[in-house]
């Protein structure tokens, strides 16, 4: 697939994301544009804004800014559409997706140019050994890998087969590590799904140990890849491949050994007593371990934000209050705050609850979580119960749903299947419009309940997962091989 268009215009879109260390302008400052082969890297600043367009392409709102969480969500069973608009992901809701679909496209398009970006920009900071000192190379080396690597395990999450279900066996996606500058580098047949999960390790590897431990100012903290974030995101992809050995090594290195859960290490992650004070400006609590920010100089684009999809200014999407849907779930109780403070019952739009997590206000600029210190919790938490830890794992669950419902007592968590079953609910609430339903459901290889399909998905359909985009089938001759 074309994904090329000047070797030094792919780096240096910086998409307004000019980092300040003090003040918004790391959110509105105009990008340095189509810089020559000979001073892209010549001076410090023209460096920073190369790495800031790496963040910037991944944050756009066909990815991570938007609809890659989107997607994920309204495939299940909590979510109802209220709009049959084709555009607002029509097709993904009601199981018709295909490889002609443009947005479904736009995922593997813009998934690619990032990590396109990436490789070049790795590239170029090699060839340049003397632009930035050499602890802010490996800095910017870190970044750049663990951006290549959320992006490489995100995609391979929608289309191929999870790894859990022949320990990554079927055929993956394209790896592409070299950049790209010219339509004879499309050729390429795809990996093995384990292949890309080495890769993606590889990567997230060597970013911890090249990411500082923390930067200046709560914001970088949040915003920018740091030693902390790698191994949080390490703890996901070895969930995915059912590693629980290793999600609990990773995991332990920023949870203590016993409640509080915090991270007595580097940044000083911990829940927040409140959980609606993640979701409001300015977005920088030490729950919030990454996360991409808007600002309305670069807000996620048109029906792209999930405040659009999920709050009651539009309401896409509302609340399942039927049986299958959360909303309703005994575990998620009538006085949990994440309920009060984070949904809303009825709107003057439909009369069924929504989420108001996130903003459904023009022109929709509140942060995007993309890894939450909850998550690391919960993660270790179904790790040490699927390894028989179930004291620990219940005592990670509790300190999740305690500090939204603390009166809240469960049923029984007597056997390890119990305590899974809790665990995956509560990442159902939890997580709720924050993009983790669908992989939740395919990384566990189990079957898909999508309520928009009216039917049960199960892992050798077809619609279990997304097929190659038709685009990437016409310009890259080997990728059915």
């Amino acid at each position: 697939m074309k994904l090329f268009t000047n070797k030094m215009g792919i780096l240096s879109i910086a998409l307004a994301m000019t980092v300040s260390s003090c003040n918004k302008e790391f959110l509105s400052a105009v990008p340095e544009l189509d810089l020559s082969d000979a001073t892209v890297f010549n001076t410090p600043a023209r460096v920073l804004s190369q790495v800031n367009g790496l963040y910037g392409s991944a944050k756009n709102g066909s990815l991570f800014g938007g609809r890659y969480l989107i997607y994920n969500d309204i495939r299940g069973e909590d979510w109802v559409n209220r709009t049959t608009n084709s555009v607002t992901g029509y097709s993904t809701y009601q199981g018709n997706q295909d490889p002609s679909d443009s947005y479904l496209a736009n995922f593997w398009v813009q998934g690619y140019l990032t990590i396109n970006r990436t490789n070049l920009f790795l590239e170029g900071l090699a060839a340049n050994p003397n632009a930035v000192s050499s602890t802010l190379a490996a800095n910017y080396r870190g970044e750049a890998k663990f951006l290549r690597a959320l992006t490489y395990f995100s995609l391979v999450q929608y289309f191929a087969k999870p790894y859990i279900m022949d320990k990554g066996a079927s055929a993956g996606l394209p790896l592409r590590l070299k950049g790209s500058v010219s339509s004879a580098d499309n050729d390429m047949p795809r990996s093995t799904v384990a292949q890309v999960y080495a890769q993606v390790l590889s990567d997230l590897n060597d970013a911890e140990n090249e990411l500082p431990d923390s930067y200046g100012t709560a914001l970088l903290n949040t915003t920018r890849a740091h030693k902390n974030t790698a191994i949080a995101l390490k703890t996901r992809v070895k969930l995915a491949m059912g590693d629980y050995a290793g999600v609990i090594a990773d995991a332990n290195k920023i949870v203590s050994a016993a409640a509080p859960f915090k991270s007595s290490t580097r940044v000083a992650h911990a829940l927040q007593a409140d959980v609606s004070a993640v979701f409001k400006a300015p977005y920088t609590t030490t729950e919030s371990i990454f996360s991409f920010p808007m600002d309305a100089t670069n807000a996620p684009g048109t029906q792209n934000q999930l405040g659009y999809y999920f709050n009651a200014g539009n309401v896409e999407y509302y609340l399942n209050t039927g049986t299958i849907g959360i909303y309703n779930n005994p575990q998620f109780a009538a006085t949990d705050d994440r309920k009060t403070k984070l949904t809303v019952a009825t709107t003057a739009v439909a009369k069924f609850p929504s989420s108001t997590k996130f903003s459904g206000v023009s022109p929709y600029v509140d942060f995007v979580p993309n890894i939450r210190y909850a998550e690391v919790l919960l993660n270790l938490a179904e790790a040490e119960a699927e390894t028989g830890n179930l004291s620990r794992a219940a005592a990670l669950l509790k300190a999740v749903h305690g500090r939204s419902d603390a009166a809240y007592v469960f049923a029984a968590l007597d056997t390890k299947a119990d305590v899974i079953k809790a665990i995956l609910t509560e990442r159902r609430i939890e997580f709720l419009a924050e993009g983790f339903r669908a992989n939740d459901v395919t990384r566990r290889g189990e079957p898909m309940v999508s309520f928009g399909a009216g039917a049960t998905i199960q892992p050798s359909d077809p619609r279990y997962i997304y097929g190659i985009p038709l685009a990437e089938v016409q310009t890259n001759p080997s990728i059915g091989k």
